[in-house]
């Protein structure tokens, strides 16, 4: 990560796919992904979520994996359509590849675990990921999300606090890995997150370009 360049590098860039979003007028870039599939993933070395939760009941399951990082839109261009195309063209990534689950790590700003009590704690009790995806953060890292009991927990509140992005997900049917990651390089708290195609939301996906059977 180089801060005063604001450039972002590392050893995955290469292996993975890059999703881009341009302006109609002048091209410039305004969203970003980055796509690694199942099949290039041993030339990269690995998946990036391995530094942060052990992958290993989404490896042993056999299916086609995606993972989904370095997710980013311009600041002038958040809360407008940019989301829905970038995920239009996710959409068709996905069916030209034929991916099955896909996952990745996404972020709440800022390293303060007790500001973040109610947002990680409703991700815990009620969007926990089925036992057979449920990756888990590393045992030196874990983070535990269950901050707040569910009897006292201000669901509406926890969820106001839930970035834009992860209640995408969410809403298409994802869910979370158990256990955050704290990462104070990048200023942020993570959760891992995973989305079965074979389980999303049929009316959000087709929102997308999405047809699910």
């Amino acid at each position: 990560m180089d801060h005063d360049r604001r450039l972002e590098r590392d050893d995955w860039d290469d292996a993975a796919d890059h999703l881009l979003l341009r302006e109609p007028s002048g091209g410039e870039v305004v969203g970003v992904y980055r796509l690694l599939r199942w099949d290039r993933a041993d030339a990269a070395g690995g998946y990036y979520s391995a530094g942060e939760y052990d992958l290993a009941p989404l490896l042993r399951s056999g299916r086609r994996l995606l993972e989904l990082g370095r997710s980013c839109i311009r600041a002038d261009h958040r809360g407008g359509p940019a989301l829905f195309h970038l995920w239009s063209g996710l959409v068709a990534y996905i069916r030209a590849h034929r991916a099955e689950v896909l996952f990745g790590t996404a972020s709440f700003h800022g390293t303060d675990v007790a500001a973040l009590a109610g947002p990680l704690s409703l991700l815990y009790h009620r969007h926990l990921a089925p036992p057979d995806l449920r990756v888990r953060a590393l045992p030196d890292v874990f983070q535990p999300m269950d901050l707040v009991a569910p009897e006292t927990l201000d669901r509406r509140a926890a969820m106001r606090d839930v970035p834009p992005l992860i209640k995408a997900y969410l809403r298409l049917g994802g869910h979370v890995g158990e256990g955050a990651f704290v990462d104070r390089v990048f200023n942020t708290v993570d959760v891992c997150l995973v989305l079965d195609t074979a389980r999303v939301n049929a009316r959000q996906a087709r929102i997308y370009g999405a047809h699910p059977e």
